[in-house]
């Protein structure tokens, strides 16, 4: 099934990917009297690419596509720091989604014991970090993450768009 480049950069977006690829075409392709080629083999990690070539002819596979080696990185703090989550795009839930985060929340908050007047200050702050763990576990298991990534993941760049124009992509 073919794919547009906006499913891609959805999936992409959403599962917090990074793109290996360098835009060099990693598909040859001959048809009838035409040639072409494509960036068509995404290399895809949820982690860092810290190595992504194409090999040398002495690995030829017989197929028109490139064999393509990479290395993801495994330094988890790096990984922490190139990636956080600032919050939740409520906009865009649901509305079954909207209804299940609230129901979680008020089972939740149903067995907790209500503060009252005479609560003290580290009672408060208690409650108010409870509020805040519970609350985050629920968006993350109904709402979409907002994330800020210290890399674009776009990979949709100029080479690789001229490149799918050529060959009648986009």
């Amino acid at each position: 099934m073919q794919r547009n480049a906006a499913f891609w950069e959805g999936v992409i977006d959403e599962n917090g990917l990074e793109i290996g690829n360098d835009g060099r075409p990693t598909n040859h392709w001959t048809r009838e009297d035409q040639e072409g080629e494509s960036v068509i083999d995404l290399t895809l990690a949820n982690r860092p690419i810290v190595k992504w070539t194409i090999l040398a002819d002495d690995h030829a596979t017989g197929s028109d596509h490139e064999v393509i080696e990479w290395e993801v990185g495994v330094d988890r703090q790096e990984e922490a720091d190139q990636e956080r989550v600032v919050g939740w795009n409520l906009a865009a839930m649901r509305e079954k989604d909207a209804e299940a985060a609230e129901k979680l929340w008020m089972e939740l908050a149903n067995e907790r014991a209500q503060l009252d007047a005479e609560c003290t200050e580290d009672e408060v702050e208690q409650e108010a970090a409870w509020s805040h763990e519970a609350m985050s576990s629920i968006l993350d298991a109904t709402a979409k993450k907002i994330r800020i990534r210290a890399r674009s993941t776009s990979c949709w760049n100029a080479d690789i768009n001229e490149r799918r124009r050529t060959v009648g992509g986009d």
